[in-house]
């Protein structure tokens, strides 16, 4: 007797049964929702899409147009100030020369071998001068915290610097060493004396 076999409901051979389900398209676009609108409506949301990836790109371009403008005032600096730390090094010896030259006797002064020592010093000056080094103005100056480090107070003019203890300098537009000053106090005992009245009254 023959036994008679049955198929699953879930075989492949009964896909094309009547309770087959299909993965078959609805027909439906997948724009459908704009393809709805009026014409006029499509054609203005067209131009807001394109206004607004206009305006992305343009500022996307700026962007770009800034991010190529730093890295280049970034490289710039950094050639421009690449010996901050050697020059930093050699200012201590400008200081020692110029102590030096202030402490040493007429008689000295002349002799031929101090003319060398301030050969060496005028080369050395040079030198920082051609890599963008200048002195700061002190003496006399209006004090300027950008430029000027206060390390003490004395009678004079207010707010003027009344002398400088160590020399300051910038390198290119940027303070490379403050200068440090004395700055004037001011008070009634300048005034007075300037009037010609006595100081303790």
């Amino acid at each position: 007797m023959e036994k008679e076999t049955t198929q699953p409901a879930d075989s492949p051979e009964s896909t094309d049964g009547p309770g087959a389900q299909t993965d078959a398209p609805t027909g439906e676009s997948e724009t459908g929702e704009t393809q709805d609108l009026p014409i006029e409506e499509r054609l203005t949301k067209a131009e807001e899409d394109s206004k607004r990836y206009l305006d992305n790109w343009r500022r996307a371009e700026a962007d770009l147009q800034n991010f190529r403008r730093r890295s280049e005032q970034e490289r710039a600096d950094s050639s421009r100030f690449a010996g901050t730390s050697l020059i930093l090094n050699l200012l201590p010896i400008v200081d020692d020369f110029e102590r030096a030259f202030g402490s040493l006797d007429e008689h000295i002064a002349g002799m031929t071998w101090f003319d060398g020592v301030h050969l060496i010093y005028r080369k050395l000056i040079a030198l920082l001068e051609s890599a963008g080094v200048k002195p700061i103005k002190a003496e006399g100056e209006t004090f300027d915290p950008q430029f000027h480090e206060a390390v003490a107070h004395a009678e004079g003019e207010e707010n003027k610097v009344i002398s400088e203890v160590q020399r300051g300098y910038t390198l290119h537009d940027r303070v490379l060493r403050p200068a440090m000053v004395v700055v004037g106090k001011g008070g009634d005992d300048e005034e007075k004396e300037e009037e010609g009245e006595p100081a303790n009254g």
